[in-house]
């Protein structure tokens, strides 16, 4: 069976940071509460008028750049914050990147958008549909945030990130091992956006606040690093590695405090945990993109490592899958 290869990774974050201090000023609590409650120093938000496709547009040509291609067969975006209502975000992202014709299409699993999307994308070259996909997790979650919310309104910023892969063979470095996928909609009220649906229309939540993230925090601390457990030990499972043999974990970044959770309940040493929340917040689907490329920027990934990739989000979603780091070219 064709396997699906990472060739190339990108990211995008907007310009404007902001930091705690003005966020504390907007929300009525001390700078020094936002930090120890989740890690975060920092996040990026868009300036008005720009949108999820604009990032992702920006963060998919760096991933094409960096795979060294200008064609795939087929464009999937994660993202909870798309341009519209209808029609889907990517197949607008696909024709901005010169890719009309190409099948594009949306995913929606909040936070664990990307490893759902990666999880089609592997489908998709598998099943012989298409040679090659641009995966890209975006989100513009400052749309989301609700002011009068202290415990949410800190914890987004906006940002995509992208990767391309190829058809290739199991044993190649890149070779994406088995996407590991779960879900468990009784829990969907534990991270909401009630309005904007079918529900509001036919009035069962029509108040204004339901337009903005609703997240019951103890609860989704417990389930998340729960799921991302489990679904982390299937995931090595699937390809036969022992925990002790991961060099890198990607997890996704919800909080920095679930991040050390879920590498004690692994034992895996925090030095082998990649992080960047402390300067970009949660950024959703963009969330793992968006580390892998910082990582690997940085060379914190390097050719051969085993890397574990894993998040969870609100549906409740969650997910996980493996890789060999491939050797890629680095921005100079």
């Amino acid at each position: 069976m064709r396997v699906s290869v990472l060739a190339g990774v990108g990211s995008r974050l907007p310009p404007r940071k902001v930091a705690n201090e003005e966020i504390a000023a907007e929300i009525g609590k001390p700078a020094e509460w936002i930090y120890p409650r989740s890690g975060i120093r920092s996040r990026h938000v868009v300036e008005a008028g720009v949108t999820t496709g604009d990032l992702a547009v920006e963060a998919g040509r760096a991933a094409l750049r960096s795979a060294g291609v200008d064609i795939v067969s087929a464009v999937v975006v994660a993202t909870t914050t798309p341009d519209r209502a209808c029609p889907a975000t990517a197949p607008a992202v696909a024709s901005r990147l010169g890719l009309t014709g190409s099948a594009a299409m949306d995913v929606q699993a909040v936070c664990a958008g990307f490893v759902y999307a990666l999880g089609t994308a592997q489908g998709l070259i598998a099943a012989g549909t298409a040679d090659s996909v641009l995966v890209i997790g975006a989100d513009v979650m400052s749309s989301l945030r609700n002011p009068a919310d202290a415990g949410v309104f800190p914890l987004f910023g906006d940002g995509a990130g992208a990767i391309v892969l190829r058809a290739g063979e199991a044993e190649e470095p890149g070779a994406l091992g088995p996407t590991v996928l779960g879900a468990d909609g009784g829990g969907r009220d534990l991270i909401t956006v009630p309005g904007g649906g079918c529900e509001e229309a036919v009035g069962a939540c029509a108040a204004p606040s339901n337009r903005y993230l609703q997240m019951r925090g103890r609860e989704v601390f417990l389930r998340a690093v729960e799921c991302m457990e489990s679904a982390s030990r299937q995931a090595l499972d699937a390809v036969g590695w022992k925990v002790d043999e991961v060099d890198r974990v990607v997890p996704h970044q919800a909080n920095a405090r679930i991040t050390a959770m879920l590498g004690e309940q692994l034992d895996i040493a925090a030095d082998r945990i990649l992080t960047n929340i402390e300067h970009v917040g949660n950024t959703s689907a963009a969330s793992l993109p968006v580390l892998l490329d910082h990582a690997h920027q940085a060379g914190d990934l390097a050719p051969g490592q085993r890397v574990l990739l894993t998040a969870f989000g609100g549906g409740l979603a969650w997910g996980a899958t493996t890789l060999v780091w491939p050797r890629l070219e680095r921005p100079t």
